[in-house]
């Protein structure tokens, strides 16, 4: 289990300095690199002075965090980040990121603004627009970074003649558009209505092409088209405006019982159904991804290119793959190493399994980080090192065995080697006792468990070894016939051979076995790379039909505003998107 994140207060995450420079801010960077967690990151823009800094500090669950300010001078600076554990997930962290105040008059430079506002969107999850009084003409109007989103964010590195709009439903956050200080009856055409309702008639269209229908319809349409979820909450004003200028350290007691309410409706919503942060395909985001993903922007930003999300996940993919092969390798090597005290095995194939069942944990860690792996390239290169480093293993397993096998025999033999020293065998009928000895040696070495794979490599050495003192033992006993010694050297040779046809016939099982295990092993690989396929086949599905029913919803609007060319391309969206889960696969495996 990872560790549990504690962050008692938020800290810049990039820096706005002087109003035209964006900075990343290590110490972020190194609070983001230790979340191995996915992240739900919820983002938060508007007008600065709205009260921003105190629905995210409600998200967090304190009254205190970021700072509220009860001036007219905006008191968030570039973007502040706050990571705390998820209230309901524990297996995920909860990303707050409260955003400078847009219009500032301090900064001169609405290009800034626009910057801030793409990377709120481009970072979360769940991005809340936050707002005064109600949805009407002028707060679109504040709203107009929405509508330069596809030039201030790129897709794709380079532009394909496709259009590739219909994407950014898939990739972009939800939607929440919080109006505060809400003082209008939530009514149409004398009928109650629910907040959302209230947003979705907001965003109705206007019919007709001249442009003052086109300026109208713009940012509505791009609301629409960018985000898959639109929701609403309107807040009535907390407190009096004196107790404003305090708000962080009132008691929910002195403020309004109503707003109190809409703010716990809010964070109730807000943490119950804002979703991990996730790329194209469904993949998750953690905490250390979304730092690669955040340097990676912020410095196409400062180079003066827009940020491509494509070029961003192309980056994050060789960091994560990069690491996912040296996470799995060294689970391996971990793993491997808390048995090497217990070689050596006592056969090859034992070794084999052993090895085996390590690979599987350090594959299952692979694809439990890697990325969008084309051609499964690290994967194969993942391989290709276990193989490198299992072989390292078997050549201790080896010589675990030899050194196990040459002690045993060193110990054994301990009476023989003293009474050869001795002379006990170079008397008459030296042979016949040298023999019995020498068997005796043998059967004890045989009957020993834990010699391992060389146990029969060693005897041959020894055998071997002994070999001129065997010959001068038989020269010596002046009992023996000539036919005598040359069918006692006749039967040594036999015992010879016979040992070699063993060990030939040891070795080419074990080569088999190796070979049966190269197999098993691309199985393996195959098999549960097929299974994450799968999956991910499973979540684009799913992604698909989220995507699908929100440009339904799209459509239906520009279907009561009579846009027939934008009912037809939505349409062929919708029909690609169902095309794409009807023909899908699972890709292929090239392992």
């Amino acid at each position: 289990m990872p560790p549990v994140l504690s962050m008692p207060e938020p800290i810049c995450l990039i820096e706005n300095v002087d109003g035209n420079t964006l900075v990343f801010n290590k110490d972020a960077e190194k609070i983001l690199s230790e979340i191995s967690q996915p992240v739900v990151v919820i983002a938060i823009v508007g007008k600065y002075r709205t009260g921003k800094s105190y629905l995210m500090n409600k998200l967090a669950g304190k009254r205190t965090g970021f700072a509220l300010g009860s001036s007219i001078q905006s008191k968030t600076k570039g973007i502040w980040m706050w990571c705390i554990p998820h209230p309901q997930n524990p297996g995920q962290t909860l990303i707050l990121l409260d955003t400078e105040g847009l219009g500032d008059v301090e900064k001169g430079d609405c290009k800034n603004d626009a910057w801030i506002f793409s990377l709120a969107v481009l970072l979360s999850s769940a991005f809340v627009f936050n707002s005064l009084g109600t949805i009407d003409q002028q707060s679109m109007e504040q709203l107009h970074y929405v509508t330069e989103l596809t030039k201030l964010i790129k897709l794709k590195s380079s532009p394909e003649k496709k259009d590739e709009s219909g994407e950014y439903k898939r990739i972009f956050p939800s939607f929440t558009w919080c109006v505060r200080d809400f003082t209008l009856l939530l009514e149409k055409d004398g009928k109650s209505i629910t907040e959302d309702e209230y947003l979705m008639t907001s965003l109705e269209m206007k019919k007709g092409t001249d442009k003052k229908a086109k300026d109208y319809n713009l940012p509505r349409e791009c609301i629409l088209h960018f985000f898959h979820t639109h929701k609403c909450f309107v807040f009535d004003r907390p407190a009096s405006k004196k107790k404003l200028r305090v708000l962080e350290e009132l008691e929910e007691s002195e403020l309004e019982e109503e707003f109190v309410e809409q703010a716990t409706r809010f964070y109730s919503y807000m943490i119950a159904e804002s979703r991990v942060k996730t790329l194209a395909g469904g993949f998750e985001v953690t905490g250390r991804m979304l730092a690669v993903l955040a340097e990676s922007y912020v410095k196409a930003i400062q180079s003066g290119t827009v940020p491509c999300m494509e070029n961003a996940v192309l980056a994050l993919s060789q960091i994560e793959n990069t690491g996912a092969l040296q996470d799995a390798l060294s689970k391996y090597e971990r793993e491997m190493d808390n048995h090497v005290l217990r070689f050596p095995t006592e056969t090859q194939q034992e070794f084999l399994n052993l090895h085996m069942e390590r690979e599987k944990e350090a594959i299952k860690v692979f694809l439990g980080r890697s990325l969008n792996d084309k051609d499964q390239k690290y994967q194969h290169k993942l391989k290709e090192l276990i193989d490198n480093k299992m072989n390292e293993y078997s050549t201790k397993n080896e010589t675990a065995s030899r050194d196990f096998c040459r002690k045993l025999l060193q110990q054994l033999s301990l009476t023989l080697e003293d009474d050869i020293l001795a002379g006990k065998y170079s008397v008459p009928g030296g042979h016949k006792l040298y023999l019995m000895e020498k068997l005796k040696v043998m059967e004890a070495y045989n009957v020993t468990p834990g010699k391992g794979i060389k146990a029969l490599e060693v005897m041959q050495e020894y055998i071997s070894e002994k070999k001129d003192v065997e010959a001068a033992v038989i020269q010596a006993d002046n009992t023996l016939t000539e036919k005598e010694r040359q069918l006692a050297e006749e039967r040594a040779q036999a015992e010879n051979a016979e040992r070699e046809k063993a060990i030939m016939e040891q070795n080419n099982r074990n080569l088999q076995q190796r070979m049966d295990d190269q197999n098993r092993s691309f199985e393996q690989h195959k098999e549960m790379l097929m299974d994450k396929m799968e999956q991910e086949r499973k979540m684009m599905m799913q992604q698909n039909e989220l995507v699908i029913a929100q440009k339904l919803k799209e459509q239906e609007v520009m279907m009561n505003a009579g846009f027939q060319d934008k009912i037809n391309a939505l349409q062929q969206e919708i029909n690609s998107l169902r095309h794409q889960n009807s023909s899908s696969n699972g890709g292929c495996v090239v392992l």
